[in-house]
């Protein structure tokens, strides 16, 4: 199978959760009174997840661009670091793709696949998996938008269970990406990192234990050094 092919065939569990996740951000995006083509471009131009259910919540009550810009490239900055440690990847000397369309498709799902089953790949087709890779996720957003502003107006009042699943969606799909992986390899950060959550949230709110647990557990994974 061609490369590009195996890099859709991989995309196929980020997809299914970017399915759902998009159609709940056209759905709130058009509920908010966006027009569909502000909301469809949003997705195809900015393809940012989080940072486009923000940009509603600011666009929506009537705040300007000037302001709204600025946080949403905040809310992505560490992509700056996703590109450099994915970049050392791609071991082929012959560099075909342009990095900015490498760089474009890089979600936070996309590069968690990428670094798992990068090493897997043959370097001279690692580029264009990855494209396939990004491809698949992207399309399943655009999708995801479309369904909504098609359907929008059949979903006025959603039902609470609707919202309930929706919600659940994206921790989901990340659960099911850390099951992609060689859990026996990291099962000790994984065991630390929730043991750090669980305690930290007996006394913070989710967004700070979430953050601090994720940086607890990436100190005890730091590599030891060698005299």
């Amino acid at each position: 199978m061609p490369p590009l092919l195996r890099g859709l065939t991989a995309s196929i569990s980020i997809a299914a959760g970017y399915l759902p996740i998009a159609f709940s951000f056209g759905l709130a995006a058009h509920q908010a009174g966006l027009d569909a083509h502000v909301i469809l471009m949003s997705s195809v131009i900015i393809y940012a997840g989080a940072s486009q259910f923000v940009l509603i919540a600011l666009l929506a009550p009537g705040a300007n661009l000037l302001a709204a810009i600025p946080t949403v490239l905040l809310m992505n900055a560490r992509h700056l670091f996703y590109g450099p440690a994915l970049l050392g990847r791609f071991t082929d000397p012959t560099h075909r793709l342009a990095s900015p369309l490498l760089a474009f498709g890089l979600t936070d799902e996309v590069f968690a696949a990428a670094m798992n089953k990068l090493e897997s790949i043959a370097p001279p087709e690692k580029e264009r998996w990855y494209l396939g890779l990004q491809i698949g996720a992207y399309a399943a957003w655009i999708l995801g938008t479309l369904l909504a502003i098609v359907l929008g107006g059949e979903f006025r009042d959603p039902p609470v269970f609707l919202g309930e699943a929706l919600s659940f969606i994206l921790p989901g799909l990340f659960f099911a990406l850390l099951l992609d992986l060689n859990l026996s390899r990291w099962a000790r950060i994984v065991v630390l990192t929730a043991a750090i959550g669980i305690i930290l949230l007996q006394f913070l709110p989710v967004h700070h234990t979430l953050a601090l647990a994720m940086v607890g557990g990436a100190a005890f994974n730091l590599p030891e050094r060698r005299p």
